[in-house]
């Protein structure tokens, strides 16, 4: 099959505009695309399409370019949050299985469930602490204790993934005592609420479009709320919701922003690309907790 062939930023704009986009500026759309590259830009026009060479009518490169400017920050403030939600389970699932299994009960097989591939994972652990070699604490276990790391130690080494398979593997009887202990929720439930933000953590680190887009795991919905999440965005940030531990810095640091982006960019952003109800700011915000 013939490689597609490279075209100029103004070929580039010539084939927007075959398709319906309208230019305010032309100049600055031309110095747009010398930082930004048109494959990346286009997926933005994804759900202003009528058709694979179509754009809906009125759509504009402006308007367009206000959506990937509020996606970047709708990311940034997903991102952080994320990292805060990380943390806290990776506290949680290495408190609970070390203190029941002990510090290096991660080691024996019998600590999981039957279907665990216990080769495989002490692989990844093995490849992990060789990757990481010249970081300080690893450096340190393994000249101290001769590599002999315990489950939060190693823990800092795993990413959003590994620790969701971690979880995943956990034998039955200890995933609900400790879905129920930290989160309030089922096992099953923060077993799918884990994996997705396992894929939104990845889109948000990998610069991916939010804004119209669906994700591959349906999010399980939470008992009380409705209707039913959906695999969009919003149905996403609800599962962030379930996990944050912090309901008043939950309110400021993700709530705020959110509305703030959504408040600014009222005229380009519809909210059914994103998933938004009507009523998404009282679904989002915790509303049981004591103001100063």
């Amino acid at each position: 099959m013939a490689a597609k062939i490279p075209a100029t930023i103004n070929e580039q704009i010539a084939k927007m505009k075959e398709r319906g986009c309208i230019f305010g500026d032309e100049k600055k759309a031309r110095e747009t695309l010398k930082y930004i590259n048109y494959y990346r830009i286009s997926n933005y026009f994804e759900p202003f399409s009528i058709s694979k060479h179509r754009y809906e009518e009125g759509t504009t490169f402006e308007k367009v370019m206000q959506i990937y400017e509020m996606d970047r920050k709708l990311r940034s403030v997903l991102i952080a949050a994320l990292e805060e939600i990380e943390i806290a389970l990776r506290a949680a699932v290495s408190n609970f299985h070390a203190l029941k299994y002990g510090a290096t009960g991660y080691l024996n097989p019998s600590s999981f469930d039957r279907s665990h591939n216990h080769q495989g994972f002490m692989g990844r652990v093995k490849y992990l602490i060789e990757c990481n070699d010249e970081r300080e604490f690893v450096k340190h276990y393994n000249s101290k204790y001769g590599g002999n790391f315990p489950l939060w130690v190693v823990m800092e080494l795993f990413s959003f993934g590994t620790l969701a398979f971690f979880f995943k593997d956990m034998q039955s009887a200890d995933k609900k005592a400790l879905a129920n202990d930290y989160y309030g929720c089922s096992a099953s439930d923060l077993d799918n609420w884990i994996f997705c933000l396992n894929e939104l953590r990845n889109y948000c680190a990998h610069y991916n479009r939010l804004y119209g887009n669906r994700f591959p795991v349906l999010p399980r919905t939470p008992r009380g709320i409705e209707p039913e999440l959906s695999d969009d965005v919003f149905g996403y940030i609800m599962v962030m919701k379930q996990l944050y531990h912090d309901k008043k810095n939950w309110n400021e640091r993700i709530v705020k922003p959110i509305s703030r982006m959504l408040k600014k960019n009222a005229g380009a952003v519809r909210l059914d690309d994103l998933g938004f109800p009507e009523n998404w700011a009282e679904l989002l915000t915790f509303s049981d907790i004591d103001e100063e």
